[in-house]
């Protein structure tokens, strides 16, 4: 069987590394996962060219919101994220499912994230959706989208169909919440300067990055400096894909076998960029 990530840019993709991982501990050396650049002009193209040996795809951006599309079945939580980051295929065709949903959830508990009443997320698109679904699952009442212009009306309705109250603020206002997810560029992110001091001990303000790759985000490190708990985009990554390696093989992910192929993986990493965190 084959299976592979697809994006534009995809040459930072930790996902081979995690996927590989799994196959070898599950014994079953005759899977294949790769790296492919693809973008929303070829997605359409590609898709129709796998053959019948394909069974998955993780879909990284730009191409959340095509893989919906192009999809024969979607799930309940790709339809209410508007949003596909897996294609796993059956003898219907394509099912979209999005399991960012779970890797996000799970990164906050692992961050001892339990109480997030009131939440900031930054952007609204098809990764913020996924946010809000998670920050849904766990009670949150309250989501200010921190965005450039206005945030998209999609997101904020799915907010509100889930009987989330939503506020919108620009890039670099902060106020303080339980948890701040950006989902953005880092460059995107303004005014860290005024980001706001944690005086809680009981349950720790914790900031999501979702982005990975590239060291540690002016985000991350402005949220460390004011007493936040700051939580990797590789435990979200680690934990979606968990999810999409049941879902693709039909059994049970090897979460210490993968945990363990990133953790050497980003070890590696550090060691090329003397000085960058991970």
């Amino acid at each position: 069987m084959k299976c592979a990530v697809w994006g534009s840019p995809i040459a930072h993709s930790l996902s081979p590394v995690l996927h590989r991982a799994a196959y070898a501990a599950l014994g079953l050396p005759d899977w294949t996962y790769e790296a492919r650049e693809v973008d929303e002009a070829g997605f359409d193209a590609a898709l129709a060219d796998l053959d019948d040996e394909w069974r998955g795809l993780s879909l990284t951006m730009p191409l959340k919101e095509v893989a919906l599309r192009a999809a024969s079945h979607v799930t309940a939580t790709a339809e209410d994220t508007a949003a596909a980051n897996t294609l796993v295929r059956g003898s219907g065709g394509w099912t979209a499912h999005n399991t960012d949903v779970n890797g996000i959830a799970l990164a906050l508990l692992d961050a001892g994230c339990h109480d997030t009443t009131d939440a900031t997320i930054i952007g609204s698109g098809a990764t913020a959706r996924s946010a809000v679904a998670a920050l849904a699952s766990s009670g949150t009442r309250h989501i200010t989208f921190m965005v450039r212009t206005s945030a998209r009306s999609e997101t904020v309705d799915q907010a509100r169909r889930a009987g989330i109250t939503v506020s919108e603020v620009p890039m670099g206002q902060w106020s303080l919440s339980d948890v701040v997810i950006s989902t953005v560029p880092p460059a995107a992110v303004t005014g860290l300067e005024a980001f706001p001091r944690s005086d809680r001990d009981e349950s720790p303000r914790t900031v999501l990055d979702v982005v990975y790759g590239a060291g540690r985000t002016p985000l991350q490190t402005a949220a460390a400096g004011a007493g936040w708990t700051v939580q990797e985009g590789t435990v979200m990554l680690l934990h979606q894909a968990t999810e999409q390696v049941s879902l693709m093989t039909g059994r049970s992910a090897p979460l210490q076998a993968m945990a363990d192929a990133l953790d050497r993986e980003l070890a590696w990493r550090r060691r090329q960029r003397p000085g960058a965190d991970a």
